[in-house]
């Protein structure tokens, strides 16, 4: 039987370096935010790309769940990069095929990071809002939330990987600490747009702590997204 982790995450949150980690394991197929073109569709927002990531992608999501999130492999496990924003106008009961990952960072340094990119990011944009709608259901059908905190990831990624992959039913894998520079195959078309840090990196980056400003017009974003940041901090499976 398929193991399918779904790593629902925001953006900027160190997503693509954990599915690049997983991507190492000999048992694992990744694959890179399949929603991403059915979410532009639906949503109608403008992205970096946006015209090449509908023109890659299916974007007819329900197709997309059907053949890619509920499709047949040849590992044993399979991890789907997500954004928890692209599952969006969607029957979700296909999460509960998936072991569902929610990873979060701190709000201030997720938020001033996306504002490079999206320099009108909304609350929506977060994901933070679908991530605790997630947890309610999970919370909900008595299951124990796998909510992982990006910092606690870079300050120690063997114990934090460990105790992941505990959680998942899988034994921990050296291979997940370390990979080569450089584009992968597992990337979506956008990785050229949104990818630069992950490319060069070879490993987690230690963690430190963060200078970074949230620009004045989207303090309110980031007001809204503190508190649904710390409800899930709550269940965050190491603590730092």
């Amino acid at each position: 039987m398929t193991l399918r982790i779904n790593s629902c995450s925001g953006p900027r949150n160190i997503s693509t370096v954990l599915m690049y980690s997983f991507a190492q394991r000999s048992d694992t197929t990744a694959l890179d935010e399949p929603l991403y073109a059915h979410y532009l569709r639906v949503s109608g927002r403008m992205h970096p790309g946006r015209d090449e990531v509908l023109a890659a992608q299916d974007p007819d999501g329900e197709r997309v769940v059907a053949d890619v999130m509920l499709g047949a492999y040849d590992t044993p496990v399979v991890f789907f990069k997500q954004m928890a924003h692209h599952i969006v106008d969607l029957d979700r009961s296909f999460l509960g095929e998936c072991r569902n990952i929610l990873l979060i960072r701190e709000p201030t340094e997720m938020l001033a990071s996306l504002a490079v990119r999206l320099d009108d990011a909304t609350l929506a944009d977060t994901g933070l809002e679908v991530q605790v709608e997630l947890l309610g259901s999970i919370l909900a059908a008595g299951e124990e939330p796998v909510v992982l905190d990006a910092t606690v990831l870079r300050r120690d990624p063997r114990v934090a990987l460990t105790e992941l992959c505990g959680r998942l039913g899988l034994d921990f894998d050296e291979a997940m600490l370390s990979w080569s520079a450089g584009p992968k195959p597992e990337d979506g078309v956008w990785a050229k747009h949104w990818y630069d840090a992950a490319h060069s990196s070879t490993g987690f980056r230690p963690w430190e702590p963060s200078t970074a400003t949230v620009p004045d017009h989207l303090r309110p974003v980031l007001d809204a997204a503190i508190p649904l940041h710390a409800r899930l901090a709550e269940y965050a499976i190491v603590q730092a």
